[in-house]
């Protein structure tokens, strides 16, 4: 079975399941997942992992995204979003440059964001959307996440347009709602584009298009990354033939550090691992002491 990950450019108006439902037409391959929803408003890049790639996805979906957004003044929507109807409307002609420019900060680091209701965060065991379209309102909580920066692009009334990174969990859609808030004129999210998420770029992303155009001429296995390009930025550990039997068979290793400070990692942390070959072989997580348990192994003994 072919491992690996597609960086495909979800066209706005496409759902997320409708990429990977095409992929497993295209590929013939079952076990396919994406790594990380983008909204059919959306577009962008949506990492799709392909047989035991899939076992990376927690990975994926944790690293780092980053967007360019574009955001109407003056209008609330009930899904924070154009998809939705307009809930309120506000003054937005006084705004300057300068407001949204001070406001920014507030927006930065570790923030509460209270998630829309049309979200697939969960109350009772059922996603809040589920509540919405049924008329009614659900509980919801904060939930702190992360905006790593934030930045303006463009300021051209009733719209500007922002760019930012986030972590884990952050509804740009609500920033969108919030920062229309602050300002006192209501605001809504029209436009979203995915740029990046973790090591994939969308300069680097193929269309659905380009995919199935590769498969028809029976080439898409050329346009899979590999499993460990999504573990680039972690530490490495290159093992020998023993140690890499035993993590191939899920055995905990001790390692030496061979690098200054490396012998000082916390317990938990992770690290990828190669045999002396170059071959991935799996994840590896730090449990103290120099010992190393395989959290996920991707090869055979």
């Amino acid at each position: 079975m072919s491992a690996g990950i597609l960086n495909v450019n979800k066209p706005r108006g496409m759902t997320s399941f409708a990429v990977v439902s095409l992929v497993r037409k295209l590929t013939g391959i079952r076990r396919v997942g994406h790594a990380g929803t983008l909204d059919p408003v959306a577009d962008g890049v949506l990492p799709v992992c392909l047989g035991p790639a899939t076992r990376i996805v927690e990975y994926l979906v944790s690293a780092p995204k980053r967007y360019r957004s574009v955001i109407r003044l003056g209008e609330a929507t009930d899904t924070y979003d154009s998809e939705g109807a307009v809930v309120a409307t506000g003054d937005a002609s006084g705004v300057t440059h300068e407001q949204v420019e001070a406001l920014l900060p507030a927006f930065t680091g570790e923030i509460d964001q209270l998630p829309p209701m049309y979200s697939a965060v969960k109350y009772a065991g059922r996603p809040l959307y589920a509540y919405a379209r049924a008329g009614k309102e659900a509980p919801r909580q904060a939930r702190r996440v992360t905006i790593h920066w934030l930045r303006l692009l463009r300021f051209e009334p009733p719209e500007v347009e922002v760019e930012l990174e986030v972590g884990r969990g952050a509804y740009v859609r609500t920033l969108a709602y919030d920062l229309g808030e602050r300002l006192g004129c209501h605001a809504h999210l029209t436009a979203l584009t995915r740029t990046h998420s973790g090591p994939f770029t969308l300069q680097e992303a193929i269309t659905p298009d380009q995919l199935r155009e590769a498969a028809e001429r029976g080439g898409w296995e050329e346009l899979l990354y590999p499993v460990d390009r999504v573990l680039e930025s972690w530490q490495a550990a290159l093992l020998g033939e023993g140690h890499a039997r035993d993590v191939c068979r899920g055995r905990l290793v001790v390692l030496e550090p061979v690098s200054p400070g490396a012998g000082r990692l916390a317990p938990d942390t992770l690290c990828r691992a190669y045999s002396e070959e170059g071959d991935f072989l799996g994840i590896l997580r730090h449990q103290g002491g120099g010992r190393w348990h395989p959290e996920r192994v991707f090869a055979s003994p």
